[in-house]
């Protein structure tokens, strides 16, 4: 059973939650503000809404029928059966809890008495909460309509990364807004990779995401668009912000891009599973050079 619950935390995805809050605390350090303690809790709320992300979707496409015995990915813990429906709902709740409690540590370290800049942050701390379960849950779920993709940009974008920000440093600048886009642009390519290889099984079951609405031909095209915007937006801060030709680092990671681009092009759907890992690890690579280059 607990390899069954460690598959469902599908710790694969867990890069990419990471790779927000690490650009944030880069910037952050950039500036001479870099709190170790912020960081540490930042990371454990963001995997555990990763996690809790993770989990009701599992539970939401099993049961809309997302998740089938004929779906090109692996197979999910409810629609296997390994998981009960019922239990997986109950670590939804858990994880939600678990979430809260770490946000409100969180936000007493960075933010203390700033009572004003708690609430926004328990505002948005709770929209993330909602946003990760009605992804997939409920009788309208937002991932069903094709808003997923809108929802990746906002919270593993901007909100994760200028959001992180601020809670090291009190303040967020306008060029900080390029680099939280890069780490959307990323996160939303993951997302399209997954939505191409289950293109088949989601219009199956109803879910109309970005690939299922203009097809597989039209999301590369839209594919290729995200990757380039991620990277553009890296260059155009490096050029606002230039200092040093270290900053140039994460231009090491456009192989790495260009391959995955390449794979959502050439390969059938049913073949593109790895290169959702590939993705995640290329955009935290991303984030590590990225956040190097501004600090050296």
């Amino acid at each position: 059973m607990m390899s069954a619950w460690i598959s469902a935390f599908r710790l694969r995805t867990l890069p990419l939650s990471l790779s927000c809050i690490g650009m944030g605390a880069f910037l952050a350090a950039s500036e001479g503000h870099f709190r170790l303690s912020v960081f540490s809790l930042c990371c454990l709320t963001t995997v555990l809404l990763q996690i809790l992300s993770n989990l009701a979707n599992d539970y939401g496409d099993s049961i809309h029928g997302a998740d089938h015995a004929g779906r090109s990915g692996p197979s999910r813990a409810v629609q296997s059966g390994a998981i009960p429906a019922r239990s997986m709902r109950n670590a939804v709740i858990l994880f939600s809890f678990l979430s809260l409690v770490s946000g409100l540590a969180l936000l007493w370290i960075a933010l203390g008495t700033n009572w004003q800049a708690v609430s926004y942050f328990l505002l948005m701390g709770v929209a993330c909460i909602i946003a990760a379960i009605t992804y997939t849950v409920g009788r309208k779920p937002y991932g069903y309509a094709g808003l997923g993709d809108l929802s990746v940009l906002i919270f593993f974008g901007l909100v994760g990364v200028l959001g992180s920000l601020y809670l090291f440093t009190g303040n967020v600048k306008g060029p900080d807004v390029l680099p939280a886009l890069s780490c959307g642009f990323f996160a939303m390519a993951v997302l399209n990779v997954n939505n191409i290889r289950d293109i088949d099984s989601d219009l199956h079951a109803g879910k109309f995401s970005v690939p299922v609405r203009i097809g597989k031909e039209k999301a590369t095209v839209y594919h290729w668009f995200l990757l380039t915007g991620g990277l553009l937006a890296g260059v155009a801060y490096t050029l606002l912000q230039y200092e040093s030709p270290y900053q140039l680092l994460f231009l090491l990671t456009l192989p790495l891009f260009i391959r995955n681009g390449m794979a959502v092009t050439r390969k059938s759907s049913a073949e593109l599973d790895p290169y959702l890992k590939q993705m995640a690890l290329s955009t935290l690579l991303f984030v590590v050079l990225f956040g190097l280059g501004v600090i050296l």
